[in-house]
C-alpha cells in the first residue's frame, strides 16, 4: 500500500451507523457491501471494520463482503468486560443470523485467525472456507506470537499508543514496504493506527490473545478448506515452516506473497484480494 493511498484512508463511521443485535446487551457495528457468496472479513484488534473498504473493492465487485467491529471495540456497543474468545465465536454467528448469511468464508488475520480457527470448530456448517493470513499457529503451539502480544503489551503501558505503534512497526512490517513507503508511509500508517485504536481496546486485545486454547492439534480438525496467505518477510513463519502449518489443515494450503510481511494486505492488495476470489471459485467449483 502506497503511502498516499495510507493518508487517503477512510476511517469514519456514517452517522447511521449499522448495528445488528447478536445477544443480550451486544450490538455490533457492521458494513456489508455488494452481492453473491458471502465473505467476512475478522478484525485482529488493531483495525477497524473501515479500514477493510481499501482493501476489499475487487473482491465486492463479485462477493457480499462483511466487516463488522468486536464487541467493546471500535463503534460497537461497549461491555464491562472484554468477551472471551467463546464469546467473540458466539457474536459473529449472532451477526450471521442476523443478516440472514447461512454460511460464510472467514477472512482471519493475525490474532483473528485464532477466532476463525475456533468458529470453524464450533460451527463448521457456517464456515464455507477460511483464508488464514499471518496466521499466528505454530507446529507445535502459539508461544512466539505470545511473547510478542507481551511485549507490546508492556509497551503499550510504559509509553502509550504511539510507542506501541513505533515498537510494532518494523516487526509486522515488510522491510521493503518499510523502505519504500519511507517516513510518510510510516507517519501515514500511525495517523490510520491511532485513529482506530484507544489504548483500553488494545490493552484488552493484548490481553486476550494470551487466553485460548494452543495446541497445534486442533487445526488437524477443521473440515473447511483453508487457504493460509503468508508474507514471505512475515515474523513468525518462514515459508517453508508456513506450509508444513498449512498442511496440517486436512484441506489446507499455503501461498506465498512474496516481499510482505506479517500483514500482506498492506503490501499488495490487489494480489490478496486476487488470491481470495481464485479460492473462493476454486472450493465453489468442487462443493
Amino acid at each position: 500500500m502506497a503511502a498516499d493511498e495510507q493518508e487517503q484512508m477512510d476511517l469514519s463511521y456514517p452517522p447511521d451507523a449499522r448495528r445488528a443485535q447478536v445477544r443480550e446487551g451486544v450490538e455490533l457495528y457492521y458494513e456489508s457491501v455488494g452481492s453473491g457468496t458471502p465473505i467476512t472479513f475478522l478484525n485482529n484488534f488493531f483495525l477497524s471494520a473501515p479500514f477493510w473498504r481499501s482493501i476489499t473493492g475487487e473482491l465486492a465487485e463479485h462477493h457480499r463482503v462483511v466487516t463488522y467491529d468486536l464487541a467493546n471495540h471500535g463503534a460497537s456497543g461497549k461491555l464491562a468486560k472484554e468477551p472471551s474468545w467463546q464469546e467473540h465465536a458466539a457474536d459473529l454467528i449472532g451477526l450471521l443470523d442476523a443478516l440472514e448469511i447461512e454460511s460464510t468464508y472467514l477472512v482471519g488475520t493475525s490474532a483473528s485467525t485464532q477466532l476463525a480457527r475456533d468458529v470453524a470448530l464450533a460451527h463448521p456448517d457456517r464456515v464455507r472456507g477460511l483464508i488464514l493470513a499471518g496466521p499466528v499457529f505454530g507446529l507445535t503451539g502459539m508461544r512466539r506470537h505470545r511473547q510478542l502480544n507481551r511485549a507490546w503489551r508492556v509497551t503499550l503501558q510504559t509509553q502509550g499508543i504511539a510507542g506501541l505503534y513505533n515498537h510494532m512497526y518494523p516487526e509486522v512490517i515488510a522491510g521493503e514496504m518499510n523502505e519504500e513507503g519511507g517516513t510518510p508511509g510510516f507517519l501515514g500508517l500511525r495517523e490510520s493506527f491511532m485513529a482506530m485504536n484507544t489504548p483500553e481496546e488494545l490493552a484488552n486485545g493484548l490481553s486476550l490473545v494470551q487466553e485460548g486454547d494452543p495446541s497445534s492439534q486442533l487445526l488437524t480438525r477443521i473440515g473447511a478448506p483453508t487457504l493460509v496467505v503468508l508474507g514471505d518477510d512475515d515474523i513468525l513463519l518462514s515459508p517453508g515452516r508456513g506450509r508444513q502449518v498449512a498442511a496440517l489443515f486436512p484441506r489446507g494450503r499455503c501461498e506465498i506473497m512474496p516481499n510482505a510481511g506479517h500483514v500482506p494486505f498492506f503490501d499488495d492488495p490487489e494480489s490478496f484480494q486476487s488470491m481470495i476470489l481464485k479460492f473462493v471459485a476454486e472450493t465453489e467449483a468442487h462443493a
